[in-house]
């Protein structure tokens, strides 16, 4: 069957839960998957490392890379560049990992734009009070904080219709089984099996 990765593109809501669920699924499968490693200009923090959180690229040398075509998509954010290395992706995706990226509707549309197969998935909660409740619990941020969060999920959830599948963050055990299990299936589609298909059809050719 197919051996190439699948590239996999999660957005969501702030607070939705999706950077715990990609963490988890590459925890419990870590020969199938593997996250995305962004580019960025910005200076490292303590405790991260090259290659493990960031690649940490030069302005310099992040341009360079845009010239070159290098990225599959970049984005500057407060004066700090960040993008997804070709490189990167592609070499793990022959390699056979599903390869997973976290990323806002506009880039996963992009994205979607140069790897027609990607699969995007778009994570919730079951309702807006969870939503709130979870922002509200994670105790970092303030109320206006917070407001302008809830006004942003309301701006991205008019981008839903585009994704893939709606994943509902209601309960991380099931939520993590149930995206691996529609990854899963997503490696059977036929649109995704040509060579197999070709290679079966000479095998019986009478």
């Amino acid at each position: 069957m197919s051996q190439k990765g699948i590239l996999i593109v999660f957005s969501g809501f702030s607070g939705a839960g999706k950077g715990t669920i990609m963490k988890e699924l590459t925890k419990r499968y870590s020969h199938t998957y593997a996250l995305s490693v962004s580019a960025t200009t910005r200076k490292p923090r303590l405790g991260e490392a090259e290659g493990r959180e960031y690649f940490f690229k030069t302005q310099e040398e992040f341009e360079k890379m845009i010239e070159k075509n290098q990225l599959i998509e970049y984005a500057r954010y407060v004066e700090n560049y960040y993008g997804t290395p070709r490189a990167y992706v592609e070499e793990q995706l022959n390699a056979g990992k599903d390869v997973i990226l976290e990323i806002e509707i506009q880039g996963a549309l992009k994205i979607k734009e140069i790897f027609p197969q990607t699969l995007l998935l778009f994570v919730t909660t079951p309702n807006a009070a969870m939503l709130k409740e979870r922002l509200i619990g994670r105790g970092t941020e303030t109320m206006d904080v917070i407001s302008a969060r809830l006004k942003r999920a309301w701006e991205e959830s008019q981008g839903i219709e585009n994704y893939d599948y709606l994943v509902v963050n209601d309960d991380l055990e099931r939520c993590v089984e149930e995206v691996h299990s529609i990854i899963c299936s997503e490696h059977k589609r036929v649109a995704r099996n040509q060579d197999f298909i070709r290679n079966l059809r000479e095998e019986l050719c009478p």
